[in-house]
């Protein structure tokens, strides 16, 4: 393990991606780290994977657990979140009396899961439910008046909100007098003040459960395991109903913590390695014929989820249909299930197309922006489409390091999506700035929000984000490339590939191991793919003979690639993940680079 004497791995302080290579933990850098040995030693593993644990706080007791998380373990009692004896004992009560229960989801991945979850569950023991997932151009988000009605109307006699209600209270009030309300979910309230009804929130201010990271089909999946075991309790399976399988509703638990983007670890790490287990499966009609429309060849992964399945249900939310994506979950129909997701595939493709027409106008402004001191990136546009601003967002974060917030302009009222870096709250700077009057709506989470306002407040929320996140000024444009360890070449091996892909599944606390290859060079190097946007090298190192195939995806807005492509094949640091992929019953080996630097 190398550091110069400032402390960057193999002395790289500017790489051609203009990234500072760091360790992701300073104990990576010490030869001799007692803990990891042990750690090796007690549980069996290389000492690579051993540093990466121990850096990661994993102590040797723990290994085991954490390699191979059991959902028993870490699953907590429902009852520690406060008022879910109250939803279950409704929810119970509901099932009991065979009542009409509607259903009030959010137009995302995390909506859609937790809908379908619960809608799937109650259905089995006996309900009749109706569904409503809102159009995010008609409708916006959360609850609306009309479309409570209208379950009513159909019927409903309790109505569940998921993954949005906490900050409804003035149309949830409303609707009391007509029904019970339950809500189900995991974004910061504005305050203590709730909805009347029944509020299962770990965000609220007054929950102590400590799960605060979960998302809202968690919240879900841990509704329906109480009302499971309340109706156990109370004898009502006695009576020859038919206890429903949870554990095969872990798939979409899965899926939705992947796609909104929460942290891999504890409970949700358990969460999502069993879930992985039941979509490989492939018992869930719609995401087995996703799959197959997506072109996802491998096993269930979080890859799979947060790169394929995960926009392609989120597409139909953001430019089409808003309920396809549930109604792809939900189905059971071999030729429906195939007409919805080639429809979602093709809306997904558009949306890429309406997002790229965005992009290119939002960077440059962005950079101006940056140039000109503000410590938040706030853009919007007149002609920019409502259902792509979130994403662009979200790229404009990952290139720039800072929180970016990005929307459209519409009738005078300015209505986007917020994306934010580690360590920098944007939801609660958000929910402020609501309180503070210089927002019509907002709210989220940490990493994520959603706000609007009137076009004339535009520079006034602009001061105030800089203001209140003024620390994303110290941070560098381009986030230094947090390490997880330096190899040769010549060890780069389908078994150390294996032995990596045991921390999975990667994600937000558990991110993938970032490795870097010292001093090979690109003897060869060509452009593939549709668009010709994916750079495939052959890496050698110095001794002429070892070799293997490096990609880099996205390679136009890489200014590391031109590096890879110097046709005088100079020595290069590369860094990047390891990763063994099977391809027709066969392994191959690949490094997928993330940055590269001079030797």
């Amino acid at each position: 393990m190398l550091a110069d004497d400032m402390g960057a791995v193999l002395g790289v302080t500017r790489s051609a991606g203009h990234r500072r290579w760091i360790w992701r933990d300073p104990r990576l850098a010490e030869a001799d780290n007692r803990l990891a040995l042990a750690l090796a030693q007690q549980a069996g593993i290389p000492e690579l994977l051993a540093r990466i644990l121990s850096a990661r706080g994993v102590a040797p007791h723990d290994a085991s657990s954490f390699l191979n998380p059991r959902l028993r373990d870490a699953m907590p009692d429902p009852s520690c979140l406060q008022d879910m004896d109250r939803a279950t004992e409704r929810l119970a009560q509901a099932v009991r009396n065979r009542e009409h229960v509607g259903l009030f989801g959010d137009y995302d991945v995390d909506g859609a899961c937790g809908t379908a979850l619960v809608c799937d569950m109650l259905r089995e023991l006996g309900c009749t439910v109706s569904t409503h997932i809102p159009d995010r151009l008609t409708e916006g988000y959360g609850p609306n008046t009309a479309a409570l009605e209208n379950l009513l109307s159909e019927g409903a006699t309790l109505l569940v909100c998921i993954d949005c209600g906490t900050a409804a209270i003035d149309i949830l009030n409303g609707l009391t007098d007509r029904a019970d309300i339950i809500v189900l979910d995991h974004h910061k309230p504005d305050g203590a003040a709730l909805p009347k009804g029944i509020v299962v929130n770990p965000n609220r201010l007054d929950c102590t459960s400590g799960l605060g990271s979960i998302c809202a089909t968690a919240v879900a999946f841990l509704t329906m395991v109480a009302t499971i075991r309340h109706l156990r309790h109370t004898n009502w399976f006695d009576e020859g109903q038919v206890i429903p399988d949870l554990l095969k509703r872990l798939d979409l638990t899965a899926l939705a913590t992947i796609c909104d983007v929460m942290p891999l670890t504890g409970l949700n790490r358990a969460l999502v390695m069993q879930g992985l287990r039941v979509m490989s499966r492939g018992e869930r009609l719609g995401l087995a014929t996703l799959s197959s429309v997506a072109g996802v060849k491998e096993e269930a992964s979080a890859m799979a989820c947060g790169f394929a399945l995960g926009p392609r249900i989120n597409a139909g939310g953001r430019i089409a249909q808003a309920d396809l994506g549930l109604k792809l979950l939900l189905s059971e129909d071999v030729v429906e299930a195939r007409a919805l997701a080639e429809q979602l595939d093709r809306v997904n493709r558009q949306r890429q197309t309406v997002e790229s027409t965005i992009l290119d106008s939002a960077m440059e402004q962005a950079q101006q922006q940056l140039d000109a001191g503000h410590a938040v990136i706030f853009l919007h546009g007149e002609n920019w489409h409502p259902g792509v601003v979130g994403i662009v967002a979200g790229r404009l974060k990952e290139r720039y390091n800072r929180p970016t917030l990005v929307a459209a302009l519409t009738d005078g009222v300015i209505k986007g999506s917020a994306r934010s870096v580690p360590g920098l709250d944007l939801g609660t700077a958000i929910i402020a700035a609501r309180q503070n009057g210089l927002l019509l709506t907002g709210g989220g989470h940490a990493m994520a929000a959603g706000f609007s306002l009137a076009a004339g407040r535009a520079d006034d929320f602009h001061n105030w984000l800089d203001t209140q996140l003024s620390g994303a000024l110290t941070l560098p444009q381009q986030d230094a490339l947090k390490l997880d360890g330096i190899m040769t070449l010549a060890g780069a091996s389908i078994a150390v590939a294996d032995q990596l892909a045991r921390l999975e599944p990667f994600g937000p606390g558990n991110e993938e191991p970032l490795l870097a290859i010292s001093n090979v060079r690109c003897v060869k190097s060509d452009r593939i793919g549709k668009d010709g946007n994916t750079l495939r090298v052959i890496l050698q190192g110095e001794d002429g003979g070892t070799r293997l195939r490096g990609l880099v995806f996205r390679a136009a807005d890489k200014p590391f690639a031109a590096l890879l492509e110097d046709r005088s094949m100079p020595l290069v640091h590369v860094a990047g993940t390891l990763r063994a992929e099977t391809w027709q019953e066969r392994k191959n080996l690949s490094f997928f680079i993330s940055d590269a630097a001079p030797a």
